[in-house]
């Protein structure tokens, strides 16, 4: 590449600073609080979220073990809640993902748990850094690798079935299922994302537009707001599964987000019909005009509403349903929520095809 004359140095200056604010995130990162920690200092408490642990939670399931698992990233033991289906024939793996404020032991992971135990799949609920405030969290590399080593974990302990490996997750979860699908489309027989944040450039300004204290965790984990170098700008897109899901096109994906979600809720679902439109076929993509009504009134256009019935949604009436290859959206009745029977209902249906070993010549 041709360097334009006196470029130079301050090519290699900007380097230098990227450089420096990396190692910096990569240090302050080695540790994310838990979950019952303290927001940072400046941040407007949250209204109470049902999904995350604000006082004594309930207990688990006591068959459920609380197990150490290796980072093959950093070589620390990271925390994670763990169920091995009985019997000798292999069984499915579910691998559910918390929320953005919670961590492993956050307790709306009890509702997979304990569905997992009616199925007798394997569950495993792991921390990946834990809550969304710190560098080493928020969909980074590490928190990544953290789940794929869960899974490692669960196949070396139970007897799993390589074709039924399914992840879950809500909201941040959300997001991190998103990540890990596109960092890692060959493992998961089918992967249920509920409310994700797909864009943490586009999701930040949204959050500051409605004071959300949401704004400073984004930027404690990316190291600063958008546009504030490129350092820091690499991190907000290096974390958004956004820019990844292309590599992700044929693995069964079920995008679900509330209508009223980014009205009475935290994540627009602009989010979850961007990253449909990335992997469907082009026409069965949104166009911007459709998607922008969607948002901004939160109702379906007649012509658009589904005409089909899911049992699985209970009350939350599917609004509007389009299947394009191997990814599927829908709109319900709701705001910023996961119903998990429809999710496990789904994930129950996807198989990985049996692979085909090559025979010697």
């Amino acid at each position: 590449m041709e360097i334009r004359p006196g470029w130079e140095p301050l090519m290699k200056r900007h380097l230098l600073i990227a450089l420096l604010i990396l190692a910096g995130i990569a240090l302050a990162g080695l540790a994310c609080p838990s979950s019952n920690a303290a927001e940072p200092a400046g941040v407007r408490p949250p209204t109470p979220d049902p999904s995350v642990v604000t006082s004594t939670p309930p207990a688990w399931p006591k068959e459920v073990q609380e197990v150490s698992v290796h980072s093959t990233t950093d070589g620390s033991m990271q925390p994670a809640l763990f169920w091995e289906a009985s019997g000798q024939e292999e069984r499915p793996l579910l691998v559910a993902l918390h929320s953005w404020s919670g961590d492993y032991r956050q307790t709306t992971g009890i509702a997979y748990a304990t569905r997992c135990m009616e199925r007798r799949w394997h569950f495993v609920h792991p921390n990946f850094r834990g809550i969304n405030l710190c560098p080493a969290a928020t969909c980074s590399d590490l928190a990544v690798t953290d789940v794929l080593d869960a899974v490692e974990f669960a196949r070396h302990h139970a007897r799993v079935d390589s074709r039924r490996i399914y992840l879950v997750g809500v909201s941040g979860g959300g997001m991190a299922a998103l990540q890990v699908l596109a960092k890692a489309p060959a493992l998961w027989a089918g992967v249920s994302a509920w409310v994700p944040i797909s864009d943490l450039t586009a999701w930040h300004p949204e959050t500051k537009a409605r004071n959300l204290y949401y704004t400073q965790q984004i930027e404690a984990s990316c190291g600063g707001p958008p546009g504030a170098g490129p350092a820091v700008d690499f991190q907000y897109w290096n974390r958004s599964p956004i820019h990844f899901l292309a590599r992700a096109l044929g693995v069964p994906l079920d995008l679900n987000a509330g209508i009223r979600d980014g009205h009475d809720g935290s994540v627009p679902i602009s989010h979850s019909l961007h990253a449909f439109n990335v992997l469907a076929q082009p026409s069965d993509r949104l166009s911007e005009s459709i998607l922008t009504e969607l948002v901004r009134n939160a109702q379906v256009p007649e012509a658009l509403r589904s005409k089909a019935h899911d049992p699985t949604y209970g009350a939350n009436t599917v609004m509007f349903r389009r299947e394009s290859g191997s990814v599927r959206i829908t709109l319900f009745d709701g705001g910023h929520e996961i119903i998990h029977d429809a999710a496990l209902a789904w994930l129950e249906k996807q198989y990985q095809p049996a692979r085909q070993t090559r025979q010697p010549e």
